[in-house]
């Protein structure tokens, strides 16, 4: 399933911009769609390997390489500012990063030298509890970290490259710019009851790829959320959402 190189260009250009967002971070604490665990579970390889989690695709997909540093430094800070909210936390030296990391990252820092630590979704799905994750975060930004929510706002898979999918996927956005522009307690009200969104299931048959957004608005605590990029991939709307940057 190629993308027109327009829509190519137009992403990467998204994610090209995207350190100017927070030009002066130490490093980057990323939740990617594609890892969920019971608790929250740090990546603490000093020297994360590449985690080729798709398949299919052609030889040259297996090559990507992008070696970051991780970040374990920062793993016993997270531990702590999750603790102090309620959650138990874990470590695993051996995962690597996946697509949902390097995918982007690679565009946004083609020099790998940024420290990067990979944080796990919980498996409950709890967009609630996503929220709360995000909150007990929002100290890192004032200590140098860029907080990076990797999803999509349209994961269907049988509905890409349908032109019957369009209505509901332009419905569901306009609800998202909606709830992610609101004042912050009605941001996370409308988050967490993202299911009464137009379209909700058809665009999101599993949430997983709406997750690592509730966990960049529970760490944007009062900051203003917009809109940062809006464009069709697809055939389908999608947008990328910014807190506390225009």
């Amino acid at each position: 399933m190629g993308l027109p190189e327009s829509e190519v260009m137009g992403l990467a250009r998204y994610w090209e911009s995207l350190p100017r967002l927070a030009p002066d971070a130490k490093a980057v604490l990323v939740v990617s769609a594609h890892w969920e665990t019971k608790v929250p579970t740090m990546m603490t390889a000093p020297a994360p390997p590449m985690l080729y989690d798709y398949y299919g695709f052609p030889p040259a997909s297996y090559e990507i390489t992008w070696p970051a540093p991780g970040a374990p430094e920062l793993a016993p800070r997270v531990k702590e500012l999750l603790a102090t909210a309620g959650f138990e936390a874990a470590e695993d030296r051996e995962r690597g990063y996946d697509h949902g990391t390097f995918i982007p990252l690679k565009r946004a820092y083609p020099e790998p030298t940024l420290p990067t630590l990979q944080l796990s979704m919980l498996k409950d799905l709890d967009p609630a509890r996503h929220l709360a994750l995000g909150r007990a975060l929002e100290p890192l930004r004032d200590e140098g970290v860029f907080i990076v929510g990797s999803g999509l706002s349209y994961h269907n898979m049988r509905g890409f490259q349908r032109a019957s999918s369009r209505p509901a996927s332009v419905a569901f956005d306009d609800w998202l710019k909606a709830a992610v522009t609101a004042e912050p307690g009605e941001r996370s009200r409308r988050l967490t009851a993202w299911l009464d969104a137009p379209h909700a299931r058809e665009v999101h048959p599993r949430e997983e790829h709406l997750l690592p957004l509730m966990v960049a608005a529970g760490a944007a605590g009062d900051d203003p959320g917009s809109i940062g990029y809006n464009d069709e991939i697809m055939g389908v709307r999608v947008s990328g959402v910014h807190f506390g940057a225009a």
